[in-house]
């Protein structure tokens, strides 16, 4: 599972959550239920968005259960 960029499509969930807007496919929310996105620092290393699923999903090169973007 990863983030990008995008414009919402008619096959997609709109979330407007603190003054942002999430779009997530339809499809994959019904598979993994819930999405969690955390922006996460680690000292040394830099920061970046982590997406962790209720029901993690395969592929991806960041691990089954989730992304840092």
């Amino acid at each position: 599972m990863s983030m990008v960029l995008d414009e919402p499509k008619e096959q997609d969930e709109v979330f407007k959550i603190n003054g942002f807007t999430m779009v997530i496919d339809r499809e994959l929310l019904g598979k993994v239920k819930s999405v969690n996105v955390d922006y996460v620092v680690h000292p040394g290393m830099g920061a970046g968005f982590k997406l962790t699923a209720e029901v993690p999903v395969g592929g991806g090169g960041c691990g089954s259960t989730s992304c840092h973007c």
